[in-house]
């Protein structure tokens, strides 16, 4: 099962460079990462997403790949991607994976002018080695669908004070 984890950072880049560690970790194997999105709480008031892939760029590439396909079948294969490099730009336009928009705007809402968030949806055989590469950067935990043990752990390891329980 996937887990959502919200970290509020003081900027933007704090929230980018530890997108980045997210994204090495991934290569290396550590975490395997759905969506991982900042959220920027502009000066001015306005919520901008940084998506961490274009939808409509992934649609456009499988849509050429299989319009090639298709057109190879009919001798026509710089038309056949063409067609299906626009078609799959406008089918991944429409299409909306990982972290709901919604819910990540009015989380951004929730954070300081100037603040930013990281909303990472993944899952990981290795969370300590993942939150061993991202400690440095600190945060605030805003948000997880970890247990209580884990998101103690998480907070604990980013330099929050945790309450025990007795």
């Amino acid at each position: 099962m996937s887990t959502l984890i919200a970290i509020a950072y003081p900027d933007t880049q704090t929230a980018e460079r530890v997108r980045g560690e997210l994204v090495q970790a991934t290569k290396e194997q550590l975490i395997q990462l759905e969506d991982a999105v900042v959220v920027e709480h502009q000066p001015d008031g306005k919520i901008k997403l940084h998506q961490a892939m274009s939808t409509a760029g992934a649609g456009a590439a499988g849509g050429a790949l299989w319009g090639g396909l298709i057109g190879l079948i009919f001798l026509a294969p710089l038309f056949g991607m063409a067609i299906g490099a626009a078609s799959g730009a406008v089918a991944g336009k429409v299409t909306d994976v990982g972290v709901n928009d919604k819910f990540m705007k009015e989380l951004g809402a929730k954070m300081p002018p100037g603040g930013a968030a990281l909303i990472a949806l993944g899952r990981s055989e290795a969370p300590g080695k993942v939150i061993d590469r991202v400690k440095p950067y600190g945060g605030h935990v805003i948000q997880t669908s970890l247990d209580e043990e884990a998101e103690a752990r998480l907070r604990a390891a980013l330099g929050e004070e945790t309450s025990s329980v007795a």
